[in-house]
């Protein structure tokens, strides 16, 4: 409990009344006792009347579980056993959780319900509440907190698998039947069957059609059982967040979701992660123990302060790898010269493995190249951006020159557009 203003001016109002009295009249001064008095008076039974802040009841309901990026409910409970008067909440919660911090409340609810939104992964508190309320004739404000410590767990967005977006893009590569054998003009054999007209003359093995007397037309299919390595730059770039959220976030849950339809594909996936040195490291192991392992994993990895050692990396990267691999490496740069390591060291992988870079591009950048309006400050933030978004199309273009494949998607089309150019390169059979 403390002052309120109001008291406050009333109490400064009649200290200055007391001193001009006693200076200028003496004799009136023995009046001022019972306005005194009276002040006192009203403000004990303000206080009495008034809600006492023990017996505030509050509360936090938090999620006990999130995913990075999406938004949950959390609910404030304010009980009393009585009416409640007008209330002003403070949270206060972790820079991690972004939700309104400073809400009034009308006093006729005792449960309040806001969005919260989990901007990383990790374990993130609602360290308590604060409640503030004026007392019945505004002489005093009441003040109530209680420590909470409730804590949310917030891991990896696998909204695409759990949706089945990810099955659904996948449609195009498999029969839908629980075998999910792949389509297209592989290099497996899959079964011999009658040759009908339509059917590419280059199909018929002539050897069974001649030991079978009739045409028969072999049936291929692609290829299963690759090794596909996600690997993930967590350096201090990849926390830079873009549309609220870390890149690496974004790198992690893209890379989740082509774990799952890599399962769906019959191919094997590892994970690597790495920054000033190589960091964690999962063998290729097929299907939803992959993508189970990797959610693990990846739900557990840090905001890195350090900056990118792309030869120690990928370089022990190669060391790794017994066999061709498709390699998806999710890294960033800043400028063609920051990139110089980052080209090298990506291309001499090439050489051994198919190898595609996945960058994460920033729509503000773009939109500070193309300012609404012109001004001094419009137009040099405009050639800063032009002359970046320059650099960055030099580094990919020399990458995809060295044979590196090269996808630079903006965040909301980051994961369908890798699902994608992952049912084309198993289509196309480039690994």
């Amino acid at each position: 409990m403390r002052p309120g203003p109001r008291l406050l001016y009333l109490a400064l109002a009649l200290t200055a009344v007391s001193f001009l009295t006693v200076l200028f009249n003496p004799d009136l001064s023995r009046l001022l006792v019972p306005v005194w008095a009276a002040l006192a008076v009203a403000s004990l039974v303000d206080a009495a009347l008034t809600l006492p802040p023990r017996a505030l009841r509050l509360g936090i309901e938090a999620p006990a579980t999130g995913h990075a990026g999406q938004t949950a409910e959390l609910t404030l409970v304010a009980e009393a056993g009585r009416p409640l008067p007008p209330l002003s909440f403070a949270l206060d919660l972790d820079p991690a959780l972004q939700a309104e911090r400073h809400l009034d409340h009308d006093g006729q609810t005792a449960r309040i319900s806001l969005p919260v939104t989990f901007t990383r992964r990790g374990k993130h508190v609602v360290h308590g509440v604060q409640a503030l309320w004026s007392s019945r004739f505004g002489l005093w404000e009441m003040l109530a907190r209680r420590d909470l410590d409730q804590t949310s767990s917030v891991g990896p967005d696998i909204s695409p698998v759990t949706s089945g977006q990810i099955a659904v893009q996948m449609l195009p590569l498999t029969d839908g039947m629980k075998e999910m054998r792949l389509r297209g003009e592989g290099s497996e054999f899959h079964q011999l069957r009658e040759f009908q007209p339509g059917m590419d003359p280059r199909t018929i093995d002539w050897k069974r059609s001649a030991r079978m007397r009739g045409l028969v037309a072999r049936e291929t299919r692609a290829e299963k059982n690759h090794q596909i390595i996600l690997g993930i730059d967590s350096g201090h770039l990849m926390a830079e967040r873009i549309d609220g959220l870390p890149k690496l976030d974004r790198a992690i849950h893209a890379g989740l979701a082509m774990a799952w339809a890599a399962g769906l594909g019959g191919d094997q996936v590892g994970f690597f992660s790495f920054d000033s040195r190589p960091r964690l490291w999962l063998p290729p192991s097929p299907g939803r123990t992959a993508f189970s392992r990797i959610q693990a994993v990846a739900a557990g990895m840090g905001y890195e302060a350090a900056e990118t050692n792309h030869t120690l990396a990928l370089t022990h990267l190669m060391g790794k790898l017994k066999r061709r691999s498709l390699v998806i490496l999710f890294s960033d740069f800043t400028d063609s010269t920051t990139a110089e390591l980052l080209v090298e060291n990506t291309g001499i992988l090439a050489r051994h493995h198919l190898v595609l870079y996945v960058a994460l591009r920033d729509p503000a950048l773009e939109t500070l190249a193309r300012p609404d309006r012109v001004d001094i400050d419009a137009v040099a933030r405009s050639v800063a951006a032009g002359q970046l978004l320059r650099e960055r199309a030099m580094v990919l273009d020399r990458l995809h020159r060295l044979g590196v494949l090269c996808l630079d998607a903006t965040p909301g089309t980051l994961t369908p557009a890798l699902v994608s150019r992952y049912i084309d390169i198993k289509s196309r059979e480039l690994i």
